[in-house]
């Protein structure tokens, strides 16, 4: 029997299970551009997003009899690349079980190519160069607290989502997303103090 056009992941698991392989492939393609950000954000620049994106499939391709379907397969694998990303997993080895992820030429959310055509033509740099220098902010905090801003500003996880990702209690994400929020607060203080420039043809005054 064959696949529906748009399967939902329990029924792609399923046919993986069953030793149709190439369902995972559409697991694939369907979640590595919206993890792909996370990891970014969360490894920042000492990581490597695209090896932590390929571990957390090979990673859930072997674990896949563990998927008992509880949370929604988005959710499971979100955990799986988030931890890796947090420890600093790093495996080099043949990815023959998994599909690969496909290859990105940047970080996607970090350094977006904003093409919209818009009055002012500043604009776009001026969104890239605020979005670089909040990625650099977000950069120089801890592993830790990088993590908990990335899930519950970016992602917009609730605090209870985060802390079973992370393992750690609800109290704890409180308080590291607290303090996360007050240093990034002081290091994009210049961003939001910083005078903008005046646009060409606007007027002084009346």
């Amino acid at each position: 029997m064959m696949m529906s056009r748009t399967p939902d992941d329990l029924s792609l698991v399923e046919a993986c299970r069953s030793g149709r392989t190439e369902a995972f492939g559409l697991l694939v393609q369907r979640y590595q551009d919206r993890l792909y950000p996370t990891i970014a954000r969360v490894v920042g620049s000492a990581g490597d997003p695209e090896d932590i994106l390929q571990d957390a499939f090979v990673r859930a391709f072997e674990k896949l009899d563990q998927f008992q379907g509880d949370s929604s397969f988005y959710t499971w694998i979100h955990r799986i690349a988030v931890n890796l990303a947090l420890s600093g997993h790093r495996r080099r080895r043949v990815r023959a079980a998994a599909p690969p992820a496909n290859r990105r030429e940047a970080p996607r959310g970090l350094h977006p190519a904003d093409e919209s055509v818009e009055a002012d033509p500043a604009a776009p740099l001026e969104r890239a160069e605020q979005q670089r220098f909040v990625a650099a902010a977000l950069d120089e905090l801890s592993p830790e607290h990088r993590a908990v801003v990335v899930l519950k500003d970016f992602d917009g996880r609730s605090y209870e989502e985060i802390a079973e990702t992370l393992g750690i209690p609800v109290g704890t994400v409180r308080s590291r997303l607290h303090r996360a929020r007050c240093e990034l607060r002081d290091r994009l203080r210049p961003l939001v103090d910083e005078p903008r420039p005046a646009r060409q043809g606007a007027t002084s005054g009346p």
